[in-house]
């Protein structure tokens, strides 16, 4: 799904990512760690073709990144989930409105505006209110809920447009580790019930270990670490996170 061959990625003429070979399959769940101003964030908002490519091979869903035009860009955008860590939601919508607004580029806005929801999109948008464990609370405004409530929603959200690809910038850092355990549970469950392939950056080492199937770590500006969770020791950690 995601090849990256000798990649240099960065901003206008500054370098942030080099000399990166990746490679992503369908369905898997990945974690990428690593010190503050790594290049994570970089990393993972690249795979969206929001980046600079300044060097090497780069495709995502069989898009050339490297020079890719305006409307693919949009078609591959819109196979692609993003949960933030600030959660973007409207929070004067209920969650179920947060929830169909995933849908929209397959609703009229002329229908969405006026919140005229067919059967079927409602009965989708209780399938993924469903897995995310929000029903429940499906008439109340997004700004009535918690900060755990809050990013389960966007979890939903961004199931409704039916991505191929979900990535997930720190979706837990905000969180207590209650509400933090329960959102990558289900960061989980919707990687092994849907096959969605998940790449989330994590603040938090543990999660990365217990949640994840294959952890990349980044060190300034490159790869120092691709390999199965089982296998980062706590010799690989000291590297990974060195100054």
């Amino acid at each position: 799904m995601i090849k990256m061959k000798n990649l240099t990625l960065g901003y206008k003429k500054e370098i942030i990512l080099k000399d990166i070979d990746l490679k992503v399959k369908k369905g898997e769940f990945i974690g990428i760690i690593g010190p503050s101003g790594a290049g994570k964030s970089t990393l993972l908002m690249s795979i969206t073709g929001g980046i600079k490519v300044f060097n090497g091979k780069f495709e995502v869903l069989d898009f050339d990144l490297h020079n890719i035009k305006k409307k693919n860009l949009i078609k591959l955008r819109e196979q692609i989930g993003v949960i933030f860590q600030g959660y973007n939601l409207v929070d004067r919508l209920s969650v179920l409105d947060n929830v169909i607004s995933g849908m929209l580029k397959d609703i009229p806005l002329s229908r969405a505006i006026i919140k005229l929801y067919k059967d079927k999109e409602l009965k989708k948008a209780k399938e993924y209110m469903d897995i995310v464990d929000i029903t429940k609370h499906s008439m109340k405004r997004c700004d009535e809920l918690s900060g755990g409530q809050r990013q389960r929603v966007a979890i939903a959200r961004a199931l409704a447009a039916e991505p191929k690809i979900i990535l997930a910038d720190e979706p837990v850092s905000a969180l207590d580790p209650k509400s933090a355990r329960k959102v990558m549970e289900i960061l989980k469950k919707v990687n092994e019930t849907y096959g969605v392939t998940v790449i989330a950056n994590l603040h938090h080492l543990e999660y990365a270990k217990e949640y994840c199937d294959r952890i990349i770590g980044v060190n300034n500006g490159t790869v120092v670490f691709d390999d199965n969770s089982e296998n980062l020791t706590e010799k690989l950690v000291e590297k990974i996170y060195a100054n």
